[in-house]
């Protein structure tokens, strides 16, 4: 199940949030890869260190994933990590992690989190994939500066929060005000056991005024109804809705992509909201023109049975998401190759930002 290699470190190309990007040569084979360590996980390489690789992601040629990672440093082990946590990530598999969950009775926040029932009427987007997050963003700030956004990572996707450079740099630049990964996920500023429990962790004890909500680069998805990661946005409405939160859904759109079930809207957010959603929330629909735009507000049609189905103008948006700080991309296409994909996210931001008013 694992394609392994030994290797050496030939450079460090470039380091993230918890991250280290380096080129590798295999042995004995002799060819040169590009490779993503985790220091919290295995230690920092340098040049010349051996390294044990598994290359998996190469071989398959995983869009978000084309790298190969590193596993161990075995000739230079990392000193035992002094911590006061019990969570255990990634569990019964050789590289388990041990963090301290937020909402664990050795926390600091654990008192707080103890009782906390309520997100408080707070607003909460919603959204398939992980490249929607900084779109999002960008039309809750050009809308309401300041406002303070937390990020909550599902295990749909990548399982550390240090693998996206986009969470990063959006925290560097101050457009994200902290993270929590819930579930197997990990590496975010704060870690809870659930959901749940990471929606009140970025109400109560990062203080977010508004969360958005996705799984981590590198969605799975088999071209079936229900066989995709995505699945968890509609799981999300329900436990946003049970926290007497404001879900907005977010539409996955598309006019570029080559497969019919993704071009409109999605299959995944008509199955997800329209099937797996079981509590209402506000479905938000840029208000496109021309025939596509036709065919966006006629596909989420039925959905009003159970869903507040909210047009929303995308005016000025286009210049709000050329401001931001990371380069937009999702499944390959950048912002002038799918603008109605990241207007669709940006249409959510600015909805969700007009929900908040001057509180």
């Amino acid at each position: 199940m694992i394609r392994w290699r030994d290797g050496e470190v030939l450079s460090v190309r470039r380091e993230w949030a918890g991250t280290v990007e380096l080129t590798v040569r295999t042995k004995p084979e002799g060819d040169e890869l590009p490779a993503l360590a985790y220091p919290a996980l295995v230690g920092r390489p340098e040049p010349g260190d051996r390294v044990l690789l598994n290359t998996n992601a190469l071989a398959l040629g995983l869009g978000t994933g084309g790298y190969a990672l590193v596993v161990a440093l075995p000739d230079r082990l990392p000193p035992d990590p002094d911590f006061p946590g019990h969570l255990v990530k990634a569990r019964y598999t050789p590289l388990q992690a041990v963090v301290q969950g937020a909402d664990e009775q050795d926390s600091p926040h654990h008192d707080l989190l103890r009782e906390a029932d309520s997100l408080d009427g707070m607003p909460v987007v919603i959204a398939d994939l992980h490249s929607a997050l900084p779109a999002i963003c960008a039309a809750v700030l050009a809308a309401r500066p300041g406002t303070r956004i937390a990020y909550v990572m599902s295990d749909g996707g990548a399982l550390p929060l240090w693998f996206s450079r986009t969470a990063a740099e959006l925290r560097r630049a101050g457009w994200l005000l902290g993270s929590v990964t819930v579930g197997q996920s990990f590496g975010g500023d704060l870690e809870a056991v659930t959901l749940h429990t990471g929606l009140l962790a970025a109400r109560h004890v990062l203080g977010a005024e508004l969360t958005v909500v996705s799984q981590g680069p590198g969605n799975l998805g088999t071209g079936t109804r229900w066989g995709f990661s995505g699945v968890s946005s509609g799981e999300a409405v329900n436990a946003v809705a049970a926290l007497d939160g404001r879900p907005v859904g977010s539409l996955r759109v598309s006019e570029a992509d080559p497969r019919p079930r993704h071009r409109g809207v999605s299959h995944h957010s008509l199955t997800a909201y329209g099937r797996v959603a079981l509590a209402s929330a506000d479905l938000v629909v840029p208000d496109l023109p021309g025939p596509f735009g036709d065919q966006v507000r006629d596909a989420v049609e039925p959905l009003r049975a159970r869903h507040r189905v909210v047009r929303v103008p995308v005016d000025g948006l286009l210049d709000a998401l050329r401001r931001a700080p990371v380069k937009l991309s999702t499944m390959g296409r950048g912002l002038d190759e799918d603008t109605a994909y990241f207007l669709a996210a940006a249409a959510a931001g600015r909805y969700a930002a007009a929900l908040l008013g001057d509180r």
